[in-house]
């Protein structure tokens, strides 16, 4: 379980269903950077693993919508705590790193 909750985007995904259903491109339009298969992979895997659910409207065209289950949302303060800790942190990070580098 910690390869799901600990991967970048299922993380990014997490946050950002957070707030309710969103659309694929609404998802991948608010995480930026991750291409539509690793979005699909990401999102059919989180909803193999029971954090999410795929709604598929009978519409024309179809319109799906991803939504957090009960046990994606048990998972909000944990993945709120490491947002908050990497945006507290990120600067002292990036120096590490370049000071590593150098």
């Amino acid at each position: 379980m910690l390869d799901r909750i600990g991967d970048k985007w299922s993380a990014l995904v997490m946050l950002t269903l957070l707030n309710g259903p969103r659309r694929f491109t609404e998802i991948r339009d608010r995480i930026g950077g991750v291409t539509p298969k690793v979005l699909t992979q990401t999102l059919r895997a989180m909803a193999r693993d029971g954090l999410l659910t795929r709604r598929v409207h009978a519409e024309v065209p179809p319109r799906v919508e991803y939504e957090l289950t009960p046990l994606g949302r048990s998972l909000e303060a944990p993945i709120r705590a490491i947002a908050v800790w990497a945006e507290e942190n990120v600067d002292e990070v990036m120096a590490a790193r370049a000071a590593a580098d150098a």
